[in-house]
């Protein structure tokens, strides 16, 4: 059995998911996770999102500790193919194997604490580390610029942390994975930029602001305004 969801971080999908797997008790092993590519890569997370319902019973998930939603949160953005696969599983024998949640040193259980851990390392790495320098635009207005090559998903979940602590009105940072902009305290995330294209810091102006119009273009068009 397949199932698709929308984005390699659509923890949402994969909650609603569960949901009916569960209701329709599917074990782990029959079940497929494929994450897309998102229809639109632009996404502003400021804006409503649209709601997944499912008119479901909920019961067999009542029985989940808080511990492993909030785990849940920081597996998904592991780069690791099989980490929805892993979630589930997990999931299923914590339903079914009450037990579990005593038991320590389970392989599911180290694996996925392990995942968890390694995506903390590395946004707390992303903070520590991230570089912006001023350029100023086209219109000569003050702008920051940056690339980074991030080691698992987390460009989405780090963003909300540099807005708050960069103090530029202005800056676009690029990675091969999501490129993110903020506007006087306005996310908006873009799509990605391949290594091989990403400027270093010490490029031109000219090349870091290419290399904004080709990602950020297209979403300025007026169809999405």
């Amino acid at each position: 059995m397949q199932v698709k969801l929308e984005g390699p971080t659509d923890l949402a999908g994969f909650r609603s998911e569960v949901r009916q797997l569960l209701a329709q008790q599917v074990p782990p092993e029959q079940v497929e996770w494929l994450p897309q590519p998102p229809a639109d890569p632009f996404t502003d997370p400021q804006l409503p999102q649209a709601s997944r319902p499912r008119n479901v019973a909920r019961a067999a998930t009542a029985i989940v500790p808080a511990s492993f939603t909030r785990l849940c949160e920081f597996v998904v953005l592991h780069r690791d193919p099989e980490r929805f696969s892993l979630l589930y599983r997990l999931l299923w024998r914590l339903v079914h194997e009450p037990q579990l949640r005593n038991d320590p040193v389970d392989a599911d259980v180290l694996q996925a604490q392990h995942m968890a851990h390694a995506v903390r390392r590395d946004i707390h790495k992303m903070k520590a580390n991230l570089r912006l320098h001023a350029i100023g635009d086209e219109q000569g207005q003050a702008l920051e610029v940056g690339a980074y090559e991030p080691a698992h998903h987390v460009v989405e979940a780090a963003s909300p942390w540099l807005c708050k602590r960069i103090a530029a009105p202005r800056w676009v940072l690029f990675t091969p994975e999501r490129s993110v902009r903020c506007e006087e305290g306005r996310l908006l995330f873009g799509p990605g930029v391949p290594v091989s294209e990403l400027p270093a810091g010490e490029a031109p102006a000219a090349q870091w602001l290419a290399c904004y119009e080709r990602v950020f273009a297209p979403y300025d068009r007026p169809a999405h305004a």
